[in-house]
């Protein structure tokens, strides 16, 4: 059997089901008062590759920010009755990756995502964040479905 989980690390991208993986792991810090929760959301301006115009990819990348910046503002009300035990970053690059390389470097005990964010035709070439991200961490993942 596991531990309750100390550190928890929830992958926001403002979908539906990453708003009910925020508030499954805001439950678990509300019934823990030494858990901490991390939120992280990933902007992945790379997602344009064809993108050849630097002014094209400039304001790509600028309303990449705006989007991400709009979600930590949801995050954060969502999050109110428990700001001492929180941390919101947005980070920038292959949301996967940078989920997992965040948790290692934060030492969380548990990641906690949605299961789906992307469109299906995008999944199915791409695969999807959730499946590459319970492939590749190091710490148990629980997927809200």
């Amino acid at each position: 059997m596991m531990n309750k989980p100390s550190k928890i690390l929830v992958a926001y991208d403002g979908s539906e089901l990453s708003k009910k993986a925020l508030e499954y792991a805001k439950e678990m810090v509300a019934n823990n008062e030494n858990a901490r929760l991390e939120v992280v959301s990933v902007m992945e301006v790379s997602a344009y590759p064809n993108t050849f115009d630097p002014y094209l990819y400039i304001e790509i990348k600028k309303n990449a920010q705006e989007a991400a910046n709009t979600r930590l503002v949801e995050v954060r009300e969502l999050l109110e009755q428990i700001p001492n035990h929180t941390d919101v970053e947005v980070l920038e690059g292959n949301p996967a990756l940078k989920i997992v390389r965040y948790a290692e470097e934060q030492n969380v005990d548990l990641i906690v995502m949605g299961s789906r964010g992307l469109g299906r035709i995008k999944e199915f070439f791409l695969g999807s964040v959730s499946h590459n991200v319970v492939q590749m961490a190091k710490c148990p993942v629980f997927i809200i479905k």
